[in-house]
């Protein structure tokens, strides 16, 4: 299909990860991509478009130099600690160099049940897949940094949710999915190589300059405050609700991740929540600040 792959998360970062295959969806059938974004990733649309890049995009096939692989990482859930969380129903395929030398993961969501799976099927549902893209690419124009929505692909399959609904799987593009629950779980492994190998390549490839400075460790966690402080920051100016901000969906590059319940407020009231689980009003509008701090 043309994605030029590297696995430097796989090589660098044992311990973090399981190597997993997605599921293998009965009829897929691509339903939108995102033609600028592929050009960026320097790869041909309308290759994606063909039966062979469809079955790529919904993990039907392992393209050259793909190595996929669940990830693990912890998290603060509403305030309570999960010690395993998880890609519960995604793979990271691997990480795109792009004509700039750029490196973005390709990471695909409803693709499966995995070994942090739980009690979850693994899979995704078309309309929230759609939602998701969306938001994505909404953010993006905004100006706001955000993962981004490569594609989405039509399985095939009924997925039970309330009712049978058209299964889907969404093709997610970050600069990495290095969360705060990454160096969580990193912190309470029995190996004590894993977080300084996690800090060592989260900081050579999200903040070379920290390396020099007299205290990396530190230097880079300034770093990831500055950058959450400044996405939350562009959050508040035009009024978006993430809805679930913990700490498994806090990027260190300081990306928006995990588009669930979110929305753009209609009428200015801080108190405003947009998560049906949500009945403390910890992730209120208002608490957005607040609540990044807490987390970093």
């Amino acid at each position: 299909v043309g994605f030029a792959f590297d696995n430097s998360f796989v090589r660098d970062l044992d311990g973090l990860y399981e190597a997993w295959a997605a599921t293998t969806a009965s009829a897929p059938e691509l339903v939108v991509v995102n033609e600028d974004l592929a050009r960026e990733l320097g790869v041909d649309p309308d290759a994606l478009r063909s039966p062979a890049g469809v079955d790529v995009l919904v993990g039907n096939a392992l393209p050259d130099g793909a190595a996929p692989v669940a990830q693990a990482y912890a998290g603060h859930q509403f305030g309570s600690y999960s010690p395993r969380l998880g890609d519960g129903r995604a793979l990271l395929l691997g990480e795109v160099v792009g004509a700039d030398g750029t490196r973005h993961d390709l990471h695909l969501k409803g693709s499966g049940r995995t070994p942090f799976a739980r009690g979850g099927d693994g899979l995704a549902v078309l309309g929230p897949m759609l939602r998701e893209f969306l938001m994505c690419e909404a953010m993006h124009a905004l100006r706001i940094p955000t993962t981004r929505g490569l594609a989405v692909v039509a399985t095939g399959d009924s997925v039970v949710r309330e009712t049978l609904q058209p299964g889907a799987v969404f093709v997610r593009v970050a600069s990495s999915h290095l969360r705060v629950g990454t160096f969580q779980y990193a912190s309470l492994l029995d190996d004590p190589s894993v977080l300084p190998r996690l800090v060592d390549y989260a900081i050579a490839r999200h903040a070379p300059a920290a390396a020099r400075a007299e205290i990396p460790a530190l230097d880079f966690l300034e770093q990831v405050v500055d950058a959450q402080a400044s996405l939350v920051a562009r959050w508040m100016l035009v009024g978006f609700i993430h809805g679930v901000m913990n700490t498994d969906n806090v990027t260190i590059s300081g990306e928006t991740i995990d588009y669930g319940p979110c929305a753009f407020m209609d009428a200015y009231d801080p108190a405003t929540v947009f998560s049906s689980i949500d009945h403390g009003g910890r992730y209120a509008f208002g608490n957005q600040p607040q609540i990044t701090l807490w987390n970093l």
